[in-house]
This record gives C-alpha cells, structure tokens and sequence, in this order.
C-alpha cells in the first residue's frame, strides 16, 4: 500500500471537528473560558490540549467529557538526528500514549521544530534545517513514533491517533538548500502524517524569507500552497502575531516584524491568508480549525472564536462535509529527485552542532546551509542579539525576580547577566531528561554562580531551593485543586 493511501486510510478514522480551540490547561483557565461559552450560540466544536500532568489531563477530562479532545505534544524533537537513540525516549513514548487514551484523541499535534539542538537549549521553538536529510530524519522519527503508539493499542480499538506534523514559525532566520513546502512534501512522501498549517507561521515564512523581496503575499501564498501537500492537512491553526518586546514597531512598515504571538490579537491579514487557504483545490482532508489561545485574555478569546465562528464557520463546514481525497499519486506534484544517500546520519549531526552554534552566536553562518542568511543576516543578527537574551534572561521566568539577593550582589562586583547568556551556550549539555526551561534556568544559573562568583554559592543554592520548592508547591496545589474543584 502507497503511503498516501496509508494515510487516507488514517484520516478517514479521525472525526470531522469544525471550529475549536487550542488551549492550555492552566493560561488562561480553561474551566473559566469555556464557562464563558455556556448557553452561547457559538460553542467550541472540540478542544486542542497541550501537553500537560497527567492529573490535569484527567480534570479535563471529566469536566468536559461531552466534548471531543485533541491532544497537542511537546518535548518529542522529532527534528534531530539523536531523537531515536535518546535514553528517555521509551518512557516520554510511554507517558504520550496514556494520555491520547486518556483524552481519547484522534490525533497527536507536534511542532516540526524543537528546543533542544546538540546539546544546547532554547526557551522556544527553532525549525529545523530545510535539506533533504533533514526530511527523510522527520519522516523516519514520525514513523517510529507512530508505530509505537499503534503497538500501544489494543487490537479491539483499530490504529493509532495520527502524528500530525505542524510547520512551525521562522523567528526572524532559516537556513537550508530547499523551501519550505518541498520539505514537507519530501516528509509526506515516506510517511503517512497528516499536517497542521498554521496561518501565522505561514505569514512569518513569508516575511523571513527572501520570497518578501520579490513576490507579493498573495502570490507567495498561492504559489507555497500549490507546492505544500495540501492533501495532508487535517488541521489548520490560527493564532496571534505581534511584533517581540525587543523589537520597535514601525508604523509605515506593510509587513511589520511580527512573530508568532499567541496572546496578541489575529491581525487581519491571518484571515485573508486563511481565505486563501480554504480556496485551495487539494485542501480535501481537514478535520478541524483551531483558534490558538493559550495565554490569551478569556474576554479576547471569546470575542474572536465569535468572529471566527461568523467569518468561516459555514466554509469550514462546507470543507468538512465535501471531503474527497485525491487520486494516488498526487498529479500535481512533480518528482523530487531521489537521495543520493551522500549525507549520513553523522553528517547532519554535525550540521545541527553548527546549526545550534550559529544560532546561539559563536559561529558566522557560513555554508550552503546558510546561502540566505549571509546574503541577508539581520534578521540572524535580530534573534542572536535581541531575542535569544531576552530568551534567557525574561522568557520563562525573569532571572532578576527569580535569583534577587544573588542578583544584587553580583550587581555591587559588577557581574552583569549579560554575562550569563554566553556562559549559557559555552558547552553542550546532553538533555537528561524531561525538558522544563524553568528548572533549566535555575539549574544553569547556579552553576554559572558556583563558576563565577562562588562567594555567593550558599545564597544562589538557598535561593535555587526555595524556587524548587514553591515550583513543587504550586504543581501540587495545581493537582489539589484540580481534584477537588473541577
């Protein structure tokens, strides 16, 4: 059997949706938002989940029983060339699996992208490296996660929730030999995924790329989707843009620096571009929209699914109910020439070492990877000394709130954090666990105080201990409540 028809055989199991969220269980409260839909007219069709503990998983599933649940992944970095070695891979498969049965969702959600890269961690999302290798890495790690879950299966309940692989944003820089939609053609055609297209990553590709410099957005889009393999989408994802604190708006700018922003508002462009979207012929799959909406304001939230709901909800039900999938092959789709097999596992090891490195900023972008961004590095420049220190610095915890006796004191020996951001990314640190950028922090943190200011190591490990504890405090509290209220 074909793996298109593989596929077609998997997204005929998986429910059509409509129009939902896509949420986190704690920001904003998720019992307090969907209050908020009771007796409307307009209720979610579905909700999204992102990966969370299992006991908040339960709650949700208890209150909200009557409503279909779709489960979103993280932490599984399907992008790197260590995934299907990791030693903790059995064990974060194993935890995945009981909760798509706990939620009983028809789907898996993951980002083609990830936080951790040869040893080095990022507090967000980085995409991978747009080359052949690169795909047929995904594909065979999509393959193996999918074929774990379906073992996870009794043999009474059928296949398997679908992987679906979502594109993830640009934040500013790419580096790869192709383009975006022919990577996802070359993972769609050695497995049988199905796809998550996001309106707002799609925006950002555009404005990342040199595509900005030579073709309208109307026609970077039409021609991206007559490329992407549209077939595959069973979900499309709508969110936030907004331009990043570090970064000075301009109001003459037609495509500002916006990135993806789930608390900011959907601009209006994501709706023209999802118009467009739903006007693709080969867009024959979908099962649901999701409104992306974790850390949004609830009264935002509302307000927009109400739009939402208003603006496409009959197109999205028309889509859902005209469903005819393609022929075997796609005959819109040229050829890709076939893998010269020149390139080892090794290598593309080496070139996400590099990848991480050129990133972080200890290396030029130099190579054919990096044809783009050495043509144009501002926007590698933006992230490497904008954004990735306030990454480390603000993003997930702000380190002078966190560490405030240790801080002022390094503050009165003129030790700055500025400082600790390369200190940050001056040797690889094999993931050994689970991630979590919060305990990371604090974990990095003390030793960069052991290393550089160890007269002050009693106070910062007084303080990494207290941060420990009222982290464990509040997830304890968190399951409490959510056992007892919901």
């Amino acid at each position: 059997m074909s793996v298109q028809r593989q596929f077609q055989r998997r997204a005929e199991a998986v429910p059509r949706l409509g129009v939902g969220l896509s949420v986190d269980v704690y920001s904003p409260d998720l019992w307090d938002l969907m209050s908020r839909f009771e007796g409307q007219p307009s209720r979610p069709a579905y909700l999204e989940i992102f990966r969370a503990e299992t006991t908040a998983l339960q709650a949700v599933k208890r209150s909200f029983a009557r409503m279909p649940l779709a489960y979103h992944g993280e932490g599984l970095w399907i992008t790197q060339p260590e995934f299907s070695t990791s030693s903790f891979l059995e064990r974060d498969l194993n935890d995945v699996a009981a909760q798509l049965h706990l939620l009983a969702s028809p789907w898996i959600n993951h980002e083609c992208a990830t936080k951790q890269m040869a040893g080095y961690s990022f507090g967000t999302y980085l995409p991978p490296l747009y080359t052949p290798e690169s795909a047929r890495l995904v594909a065979d790690n999509i393959a193996l996660v999918q074929e774990r879950l379906d073992k996870s299966w009794e043999p009474g309940e059928g296949m398997g929730p679908l992987f679906l692989l979502e594109m993830p944003p640009l934040t500013y820089f790419m580096a790869g030999t192709i383009g975006v939609p022919e990577y996802f053609r070359l993972v769609c055609e050695r497995t049988a995924c199905g796809l998550v297209l996001d309106i707002g990553h799609l925006w950002t590709v555009y404005r990342y790329s040199a595509a900005r410099r030579h073709s309208s957005l109307e026609q970077f889009v039409d021609e991206f989707l007559d490329t992407f393999p549209m077939e595959r989408i069973i979900e499309i994802h709508l969110a936030g843009l907004a331009v990043h604190e570090t970064t000075q708006a301009s109001l003459e700018d037609l495509h500002p620096e916006w990135i993806d922003a789930h608390a900011a508002p959907i601009p209006a462009v994501s709706w023209t571009l999802l118009e467009q979207v739903f006007a693709h012929p080969r867009l024959c799959n979908l099962r649901g929209v999701a409104l992306e909406v974790d850390t949004k304001p609830v009264d935002v939230i509302v307000e927009e699914f109400v739009r939402a709901r208003a603006l496409v909800g009959a197109t999205v039900e028309q889509l859902l109910n005209n469903a005819t999938p393609v022929p075997d092959p796609t005959p819109q789709l040229p050829p890709y020439s076939p893998h010269d097999g020149r390139v080892t596992r090794l290598d593309l090891e080496a070139e996400y070492v590099s990848y991480a490195k050129i990133a972080s900023g200890q290396q030029p972008p130099v190579g054919t990877l990096w044809s783009a961004t050495a043509d144009d590095p501002t926007g590698l420049e933006r992230y490497v000394h904008r954004y990735l220190p306030h990454e480390i610095l603000h993003w997930g915890g702000e380190l002078s709130d966190m560490f405030p006796e240790t801080y002022g004191h390094l503050t009165q020996q003129g030790l700055s954090l500025e400082e600790f951001v390369p200190w940050w990314f001056l040797k690889a640190r094999p993931a050994e666990g689970p991630y979590d950028f919060f305990l990371l922090k604090i974990d990095r943190f003390l030793e960069f105080v052991s290393e550089r200011a160890p007269a002050f190591l009693e106070m910062v490990r007084r303080e990494a201990a207290t941060l420990r504890a009222a982290y464990e405090d509040a997830n304890t509290a968190g399951r409490a409540i959510l056992e007892t209220c919901r």
